[in-house]
């Protein structure tokens, strides 16, 4: 058998999947309402310590205790994550913006030229010439501004930016805005 902490040590540490002080303490409270007392102590944010019983066969039962306890795990952190590849957005429940006003639209420019021959009539003096008419159009859709009100939540910002008919391109590019001007609340990945 090879020795180690597990079975030497008074106290069994044990860390997180992530650092998160509110999931850590929520742990640490159920082992202490579970088997009473301060059997266990957070030690940071990522770690806990537990007294564990001495004896090995006791203390894979205790910690096999702690490992079915029901624990509700803290909040995530307000994280966007957007795949620019496929145009992917995930927007995480608790992503708040401070007041922006957004406006998102494009401006379509069509140019078309139509070649055509300028003749004279049999009659006249002058040359055949060849005339280029050209025709420019400018389209701009009727898109309306929104704005996000202080604390506006995931479901507002999702109805805001289909309003206005937002590609998930277009969408990625007005997330990436709101953070750039310091309204969006989030963590922004982009993978």
């Amino acid at each position: 058998m090879v020795e180690t902490p597990f079975d030497r040590s008074s106290e069994v540490v044990l860390n997180v999947h992530r650092k998160d002080f509110t999931t850590t303490n929520a742990i640490v409270s159920a082992i202490n309402r579970q088997f009473g007392g301060d059997v266990a102590r957070a030690v940071d944010g990522l770690s806990l310590a537990v007294r564990a019983p001495a004896d090995i066969t006791q203390r894979v039962a205790f910690m096999s205790a702690i490992e079915n306890l029901e624990v509700r795990p803290g909040e995530p952190p307000a994280r966007v994550v957007v795949n620019a590849r496929t145009g992917t957005v995930v927007i995480s429940n608790n992503v708040r913006v401070s007041p922006a006003a957004v406006s998102h639209g494009t401006i379509s420019v069509a140019i078309s030229a139509t070649n055509e021959v300028s003749q004279p009539n049999a009659l006249a003096a002058g040359q055949t010439a060849a005339v280029q008419n050209a025709n420019v159009e400018v389209q701009e859709p009727n898109k309306p501004m929104f704005l996000f009100q202080p604390g506006v939540d995931l479901r507002s910002i999702v109805d805001a930016v289909n309003q206005v008919g937002a590609s998930p391109s277009a969408l990625i590019a007005i997330l990436e805005a709101l953070k750039t001007a310091g309204s969006l609340r989030a963590e922004l990945m982009v993978i």
